[in-house]
C-alpha cells in the first residue's frame, strides 16, 4: 500500500481505520500538460504544435455548405489520427467571410458603413462555428487542449471589402485617413460579434481558448499611433472576452506570405502564448520571450514549402530543434512554425520534431 502515513492508523473495536492515501500531483492528461506549459510552468517535455488547412482557398468562405462543413470535420479527425498532436488548433475553414450585409466589395468610403449593426448573437455564422468546434472535439480520442482560430476584426473587414489577397490594407488605411473614429466604430461592431463567438466557443463548444491572428496594416502610411487608436481596441475586446469566459489566449502575429510586423505593437496584449515569424521579423524565441515579459513563446520553424520543416532531412530538422531549445530553453517554449504549414506535409516530419524535443 503506497503513500499511507502508517503513524495515523488507529484501532476502533478491533477495526483498523486506514486514512486515505496522500494524493500525488500528477498530470493525468495531455491537455493538463500543455496548459501548464502555456502558463509558463515547468513541465517534463516541451510541447509541439503544427497545423494546416483542410479545405481549399475557394472553400474557406463556404462553411454553410454541408459538404465543406463536413470536409473540415473529417480533416481534423484524420489530422488527429495521423499526427497525434500535443494540442489542436481548430481551423475555422469555411467561415473566413464575416457575413455582415453592410460590408461588401465596392465600398469606397467609410461613411458608407456609418450606422453598421451587429449580425446578432444567433446568426448562423456564429452558431455554425460553435457546432463545428463541438463536432471536431467529439472526435478527439483523448483529452486534448484545443484553440479555435479567430481573425482580428480588421482582417475580416478588409477581406470583405477587397477579397483575400486584395488591396484591403490600402482601403482600411484610406478609411482611417478619412475618419479614424468612424473606422474604429465599425471595427468595434465587428469585434463585438467576434467576442460573442469567442465566448460561445469556450462556454458551449468546450475549446480551451482562441488563437487570435493579428497583423500590422501592410501600408507604408500606417502608424503605430493609428493602430492603437483604431484597430487595437477591438483586438483587446476579443482577448478579454476569451479570458472572461475562462479561456487561454494564443496571440499569432501573422507573417503569412511575407507580411512583416513590428511585434512591439502587441507587447501588452493579454495573451498567454505568443507566436510570430521568427526569422522574418528577426526576433528569436528567447528575444521574443524577453520582449513579452517572460510569456510562453511558440514557433521556430518557417512554415512554407521552401522551409526546412517541409524539405529538410530528419537530421537537419532535429538539429534545428536542438538549436532552438539550446537558445530558448525548455520552459515557456512550444516548438512550432511561423504560421499554417502546407496541407500535404508528411506527418513523419512532425514526428521528427516530437522525437527531438524528447531527447
Amino acid at each position: 500500500i503506497k503513500n499511507i502515513d502508517f503513524s495515523s492508523i488507529k484501532m476502533h473495536d478491533s477495526i483498523i481505520v486506514i486514512p486515505k492515501a496522500k494524493e500525488k500531483q500528477i498530470m493525468t492528461t495531455k491537455r493538463e500538460w500543455v496548459l501548464k506549459a502555456f502558463k509558463n510552468e515547468k513541465v517534463d517535455k516541451v510541447p509541439v504544435g503544427f497545423w494546416y488547412h483542410f479545405t481549399t482557398d475557394d472553400e474557406r468562405g463556404d462553411g454553410f455548405n454541408p459538404e465543406i462543413f463536413n470536409k473540415n470535420i473529417a480533416g481534423h479527425k484524420k489530422f488527429v489520427s495521423d499526427v497525434n498532436p500535443d494540442f489542436v488548433k481548430v481551423m475555422s475553414d469555411g467561415f473566413f467571410t464575416y457575413p455582415n450585409e453592410q460590408i461588401h466589395q465596392g465600398v469606397t468610403s467609410i461613411k458608407e458603413l456609418e450606422g453598421i449593426v451587429s449580425i446578432g448573437e444567433n446568426h448562423p455564422w456564429i452558431t455554425q462555428q460553435v457546432e463545428l468546434a463541438k463536432k471536431i472535439r467529439e472526435d478527439f480520442p483523448e483529452d486534448i487542449a484545443s484553440f479555435y482560430n479567430i481573425f482580428a476584426p480588421v482582417t475580416y473587414l478588409k477581406w470583405q471589402l477587397a477579397g483575400k489577397g486584395g488591396n484591403g490594407d490600402e482601403i482600411i488605411e484610406n478609411f482611417i485617413k478619412e475618419d479614424a473614429e468612424l473606422t474604429k466604430e465599425v471595427l468595434d461592431v465587428v469585434a463585438g460579434d467576434i467576442g460573442i463567438l469567442t465566448k460561445r466557443l469556450i462556454k458551449e463548444a468546450g475549446v480551451d481558448g482562441i488563437y487570435l491572428s493579428v497583423q500590422n496594416l501592410q501600408d507604408s502610411r500606417s502608424s503605430k499611433e493609428e493602430y492603437n487608436q483604431v484597430i487595437k481596441p477591438g483586438e483587446l475586446h476579443i482577448l478579454n472576452r476569451a479570458i472572461s469566459a475562462g479561456g487561454t489566449n494564443i496571440l499569432h502575429i501573422c507573417g503569412y506570405e511575407g507580411a512583416t510586423n513590428d511585434i512591439t505593437y502587441y507587447t501588452d496584449y493579454p495573451a498567454d502564448v505568443i507566436n510570430w515569424a521568427v526569422e522574418l521579423e528577426g526576433v528569436s524565441l528567447s528575444e521574443g520571450r524577453q520582449l513579452f515579459g517572460g510569456k510562453t513563446v511558440l514557433g521556430g520553424f518557417e512554415n512554407t514549402e521552401k522551409g526546412l520543416l517541409y524539405l529538410g532531412s530528419k537530421e537537419a530538422i532535429q538539429g534545428k530543434v536542438k538549436e532552438l531549445l539550446d537558445e530558448a530553453g525548455r520552459q515557456g517554449v512550444v516548438i512550432g512554425a511561423d504560421c499554417t504549414v502546407p496541407s500535404d506535409i508528411s506527418s513523419k516530419r512532425i514526428d521528427w520534431v516530437k522525437e527531438a524535443v524528447a531527447l
